[in-house]
């Protein structure tokens, strides 16, 4: 049985964080699979399909990765794609709290069992909210992304 991971977010936008929970959780799994969730009050069609396009340049090289949107419930999206694991990247006390919250949800509803992977030393910080508040200011934000 092939076992395939799932790695969620908004991903906006896809940071050097992002991709080293990527990178570490590959080994875990047969398939792993990146999911850009869709929030069709925020992002118009084309700047989630330009986000897709990106992340797909990324790992243009590694067939076991697969980068999709999706729109409807994480739990049901994952039973279309055949997802038994959630992947999901901890910062802080806080970033557990919520996905303690969450991987409860994701069991009880979709049976998905979740995997928590701690940032890295000096990553502790980088988040998507930082990254876009630079750039809003002009600031160089290459560090940060892969």
């Amino acid at each position: 049985m092939e076992r395939t991971g799932l790695f969620t977010g908004t991903f906006d936008p896809f940071t050097v964080g992002h991709d080293s929970i990527v990178r570490r959780a590959l080994p875990l799994f047969d398939r792993l699979i990146i999911a850009v969730a869709v929030s069709k009050l925020k992002n118009t069609d084309e700047e989630i399909a330009a986000r897709v396009a990106d992340i797909k340049k990324i790992y243009a090289d590694e067939p076991r990765i697969k980068v999709i949107s999706y729109s409807d419930l994480t739990i049901d999206m994952a039973k279309r794609e055949g997802a038994s694991f959630i992947v999901r990247g901890v910062r802080s006390v806080k970033d557990y709290e919520y996905e303690r919250e969450q991987a409860e949800f994701n069991r009880r509803f979709g049976n998905l069992e979740t995997v928590l992977l701690f940032a890295e030393p000096g990553m502790e910080s980088v988040s998507s909210t930082l990254v876009r508040e630079l750039k809003f200011f002009g600031r160089d934000v290459n560090e940060f992304l892969p």
